[in-house]
């Protein structure tokens, strides 16, 4: 199975200025993702999308592939869908070159390994998913609020259960997405058909937004 990896990494963000490239235990953000996809033994090809020439040159530098995405793909509300379909549609048209499956690896999720990738990967295969994604085991009760007043979502106030009842819940981390390329292209969505979810630990789910995450994850690398 040829299996494309294609790492998102736009240099514009509000949060964290160039935050792909931002250092984290002395390393540029996108190293983890770039470094946890080559070391990989089931990923055919590693492409990063960017519209940023320092992020297109470090990511070079570690022996990635690049695709320039245009402008129209560089917006805060560009989605991981479109810039896929972008890199699948360029490599069709100049290599002729079509995945079975993709894999989508966010730079916000440094903590997530060629381990995990690749466990991720042969999960996929085994069980015979048309795509997967990466969550961690939740425990937790979630509310919604609607002008003034709020309402639980995930469980009924008049029949509260005990945490360790939530066994089967989870909340999506953002680290891996699979899918099967003919999915994806009929759905234009990351997330389509017979979906699995692939099990991590919640430690290694920090998902970077602000310094604060950034300081968090820079904990666990530095203690793990």
């Amino acid at each position: 199975m040829k299996i494309l990896s294609i790492i998102p990494a736009r240099g514009g963000s509000k949060g964290i200025p160039l935050k792909n490239i931002v250092k984290l235990n002395k390393k540029p953000l996108l190293y983890y993702s770039v470094n946890g996809s080559l070391n990989s033994k089931l990923i055919d090809r590693t492409i990063v999308s960017t519209d940023n020439q320092k992020i297109s040159n470090y990511a070079k530098k570690l022996h990635a592939e690049v695709i320039s995405r245009p402008k129209n793909l560089s917006g805060d509300h560009a989605s991981i869908e479109s810039v896929g379909i972008h890199v699948l549609n360029y490599l069709s048209k100049k290599e002729n070159y079509v995945p079975d499956a993709i894999i989508f690896l966010q730079n916000t999720s440094p903590l997530r390994t060629s381990h995990h990738i690749d466990e991720a990967i042969k999960f996929f295969k085994k069980n015979n998913y048309d795509s997967i994604l990466s969550g961690f085991n939740s425990h937790k009760f979630f509310w919604q609020k609607t002008n003034r007043f709020v309402k639980p979502i995930n469980y009924s106030p008049g029949n509260r259960p005990n945490r360790q009842d939530f066994k089967n819940q989870f909340v999506e981390n953002g680290a891996i997405y699979i899918i099967k390329y003919k999915i994806f292209m009929k759905t234009k969505v990351r997330l389509s058909g017979k979906i699995g979810l692939y099990e991590m630990p919640k430690q290694l789910s920090v998902d970077i937004d602000s310094i604060e995450d950034l300081k968090l994850a820079n904990y666990f690398l530095k203690t793990k």
